[in-house]
């Protein structure tokens, strides 16, 4: 067979890398066979450049039943008879091209990711990235990513229930589309996806095979690409509808004919070729495919096109013959196809034929070992330039405080999201205890008992831009401090890694020094990451996105009814922002900032985090909400001090005068100590009478903090600063989506 090096460019495989191929065949692969090679040595299945690194990752925990890599999510234990399976995946580069298809079909593949695990969906959450909202091409981006996303949620009857949005020029060419989802199961009843059994039967359930999708996991999400030169045909179609039958229909499986259910696996990346390679790999085993048998609703479809189309709303199990007629009788009455398709061998290959031809015959462990490559990252000039940034000499903004905070209240990257929230069915399951917009942190009660969990996404990719390793450990505080600002005990992560051509030094630099800064916080706040996605080639033509660490994080309260919110509901609590001995001026917590983005329109500076003061201070702020000493509780960040008083009482309807010896520390730089965003600092709220307990604490937590003011009025107070209602900041923070919502 000729390959020439379009055929190989179409599949993202390099000319040495076909030199191995060869060399461990000890011959040409035909073209089915090239294809499945692609598929299953992409970057998007295959790790090529991350696997080494995320080895790196701290994974072990008493609670970890299944731990990242072993199979399609995380499944972590939590307590009575319940578990937990988590993960998040990304499809930015099918939502840059088709974003309503693509995001849709991003949230059906996470689902489906869950549902392998036998656990039944319970919650979605998002994590976006687009370029300015000011730009038409990103506003039909951001409608159709947030349509696609909710329509494909709502359809299917899970809440969404967290997420962030964040805007900035490096997401132009590649938005960042991330979605989560977590689903509850007993925890004796784990499915795995594995083929095992001489004999035992592959079935495929669902939607009829098409042509959509074909190189979607190859071509899109493991090379850079040019919008112009990309197909929708690679993208896939979503179906929820047909989403919602699967997902009953497999879990009546699970919990009715749990004997006859030896592994399950959905077909997402890759299609029909990545889910039984991947399963007779986990299983040690062979497997014979005759794509004839393969439903398809287009005619004239090749093997190659039945083996490497992406359609959605499919399963793959894994039967025994004599269990078969139980489960076709489960699907038929679904009105849901199934049909098999091979069986299971002990050969250790992939055999693929239409009918007697065969078209292909591989190794599994071949496909599924593809070459790993350890750079040499080279942190760049640039991005040194710009860290080492002297902020001190910075002039103080020409405008006035107040007019800066509602300038930051509206900004597209601060001001409310009740915008998107309210396009995503929130409560359906009637679980949802804390919704979106209310809290730093979802939170949902465990049905049966009095406890709950609580879910969050975040990251911020201007932090990892300037220090990559710093901005890493930023992510993960960050994610787990939003859930013990509702009380909740961090229990298990979940990350997207989000970066630019990793063949480039320096973006290599940047993933590496991520990774080992992820790793770093992981340990030290006791948290394991139990699964996640890499996405790399966030690039057009030459222009990556930021390092885009994204970290789902998920916690647990023993009891439901003891959380905090961020709201300000009561006048005449104490107001004492927790982590810092003083509200300090100094200008380099302005790093990384929004105001210097919005304000200098430059992202410059070292941000900083101290793990050891990180861990202490949200070990206080659960403590604290725990034994009811606090009412509310708002982790300061994007914005700074400033912008998280605003949220609160924005969110309460309640105002705040802080004490003119608040701000003794500033010194003169109010900027930095208005709207800088040094890490691990928690505003909380609380009556007079309980700041005696608060103290015990938090001397014995060895954690400093300085009380602010009193919640009083209708105004927000900061003495010589500012002074403005809480109406006024509250139009500013809810009319900031405005451009972004208005159309595209």
């Amino acid at each position: 067979m000729a390959v020439t090096p379009e055929t190989l460019a179409e599949i993202a495989l390099s000319p040495q890398e076909y030199d191995q191929i060869v060399e461990r065949l000890d011959r040409e692969p035909n073209p089915v066979e090239l294809g499945l090679f692609g598929a299953l040595w992409s970057e998007h299945c295959g790790y090529k450049h991350s696997r080494p690194l995320l080895r790196l990752l701290p994974g072990d925990s008493p609670r970890v039943l299944v731990p990242a890599g072993a199979e399609n999510a995380g499944v972590v234990e939590l307590g009575d008879g319940l578990a937990v399976a988590l993960k998040i995946e990304s499809h930015n580069h099918p939502s840059a091209i088709e974003p309503f298809h693509g995001a849709a079909t991003g949230v059906g593949g996470i689902v489906r990711d869950i549902l392998t695990m036998g656990a039944r969906p319970v919650a979605l959450l998002n994590s976006l990235r687009f370029g300015p909202p000011s730009v038409p091409r990103q506003r039909h981006l951001f409608h159709g990513v947030v349509g696609g996303i909710s329509w494909y949620g709502n359809c299917i009857g899970v809440p969404d229930v967290a997420g962030e949005i964040a805007f900035a020029p490096s997401y132009a060419g590649n938005p960042l589309v991330n979605a989560m989802c977590v689903g509850l199961l007993p925890r004796d009843r784990v499915v795995q996806a594995r083929a095992t059994g001489v004999g035992n039967l592959l079935v495929l359930v669902g939607a009829d095979t098409g042509r959509d999708g074909i190189h979607g996991a190859s071509g899109l999400a493991s090379r850079t690409f040019q919008e112009e030169s990309e197909l929708r045909s690679a993208v896939q179609v979503a179906n929820p509808f047909l989403e919602k039958v699967l997902i009953e229909a497999c879990l009546e499986a699970v919990e009715r004919h749990p004997e006859a259910i030896v592994g399950m696996q959905d077909l997402g990346g890759a299609g029909l070729a990545g889910s039984v390679v991947e399963c007779a790999g986990r299983g040690g085993a062979g497997v014979e495919v005759d794509v004839a048998q393969v439903l398809r609703r287009e005619e004239g479809m090749t093997p190659y096109e039945v083996m490497l189309s992406e359609p959605q709303e499919r399963m793959l199990m894994v039967t025994s013959p004599q269990h078969l007629p139980k489960l076709q009788d489960l699907f038929d009455k679904w009105d849901l196809s199934s049909t098999v398709i091979g069986r299971v061998t002990d050969d250790g290959r992939v055999r693929i034929s239409e009918g007697d031809t065969p078209v292909a015959d591989l190794p599994v462990q071949v496909l599924m070992d593809p070459p790993q490559y350890r750079l040499k990252g080279v942190e760049s000039r640039a991005t040194e330039q710009a860290r080492t940034a002297d902020l001190a000499a910075l002039p103080l903004p020409s405008v006035s405080p107040g007019d800066l905070l509602l300038r930051l209240l509206a900004s597209p990257n601060i001001s409310s999201r009740a915008a998107v929230f309210r396009q995503y069915d929130q409560h359906v399951g009637t679980n949802t205890v804390v919704s979106p917009g209310h809290a730093d942190a979802a939170v949902l009660r465990l049905p049966g008992t009095r406890r709950a969990i609580a879910l969050t996404a975040d990251g911020n990719g201007r932090y990892c831009h300037l220090d990559p390793y710093v901005g890493g450990a930023i992510a993960v505080a960050e994610a787990c401090r939003n859930l013990s600002c509702v009380g909740a005990e961090p229990i298990a992560i979940t990350n997207c890694l989000n970066f630019a051509d990793p063949e480039r030094p320096e973006v290599y630099y940047q993933l590496e020094e991520c990774i080992k800064g992820m790793a770093a916080a992981c340990r030290a706040l006791e948290v394991p990451v139990v699964s996640g996605n890499v996405s790399l080639y966030n690039e057009t033509s030459g222009q990556g996105v930021y390092p885009t660490p994204v970290i789902g994080a998920l916690g647990l309260l023993e009891d439901a009814a003891r959380h905090c919110t961020s709201a300000f509901t009561h006048e005449g609590d104490v107001v004492v922002l927790l982590g810092a001995a003083q509200v300090d001026g100094d200008p380099s917590s302005l790093a990384g900032s929004e105001l210097m983005a919005m304000v200098q329109d430059r992202v410059v500076g070292q941000p900083a985090l101290d793990l050891d003061i990180e861990q202490r201070l949200q070990r206080l702020c659960r403590r604290a909400i725990a034994q009811d000493v606090v009412r509310a509780a708002h982790d300061c960040s994007e914005g700074g001090l400033a912008v998280a008083l605003a949220e609160c009482c924005i969110l309460g309807g309640v105002g705040v005068s802080l004490e003119s010896s608040a701000l003794a520390g500033a010194g003169g730089r109010w900027d930095a100590a208005l709207f800088g965003e040094a890490q691990s600092r928690v505003l909380v709220a609380l009556p007079p009478g309980n700041v005696p307990s608060l103290e015990v604490l938090a001397a014995e937590e060895g954690v400093p903090f300085v009380a602010l003011g009193r919640t009083q009025g209708d105004r927000m107070t900061v003495p010589g600063l500012l002074d403005l209602p809480v109406a006024t900041l509250g139009d500013a923070w809810r009319s900031g989506l405005g451009l972004a919502t208005a159309g595209p």
